[in-house]
């Protein structure tokens, strides 16, 4: 087998068939950084490990614009959006008629994107 034929495989795990985690960060903390950093993850249930692991990955993925939050965010706000203003008029009495119904949609459809623009600009100062 030549050098040009050789590829790099991706070794999957046996759990859930996601890549294995064969890569190690390190670094070096002081002892009361290293408290902190354990009782953090102890507060939500994780070992130091898991929760700079995930510390890590979130950081890269606000770095990159990536991550849940910037697909899943603009979705909840509008299903809330569409909640509240519907449930508005049912608690009302108003008739929500099929067209004020599309119009609301796409209301939706185009404020929700900047609304949850501005939620995550707020968690980030």
């Amino acid at each position: 087998m030549s050098m040009l034929d050789a590829q790099t495989t991706i070794k999957r795990g046996k759990i859930r068939g996601r890549e294995s985690r064969n890569q190690t960060l390190t670094t070096k903390v002081t002892a009361t950084e290293y408290r902190a950093v354990e009782n953090a993850a102890g507060a939500e249930a994780k070992t130091t490990g898991e929760w700079l692991r995930d510390l890590a990955l979130d950081a890269v993925a606000a770095q990159t614009g990536g991550g849940t939050e910037t697909v899943m965010l603009p979705e909840i706000v509008g299903v809330r959006l569409l909640l509240v203003n519907v449930l508005r008029s049912v608690a009302t009495g108003q008739k929500l008629t099929p067209e004020a119904f599309d119009k609301l949609l796409d209301q939706i459809g185009t404020a929700k994107h900047e609304l949850a623009g501005k939620i995550l600009a707020e968690g980030r100062r």
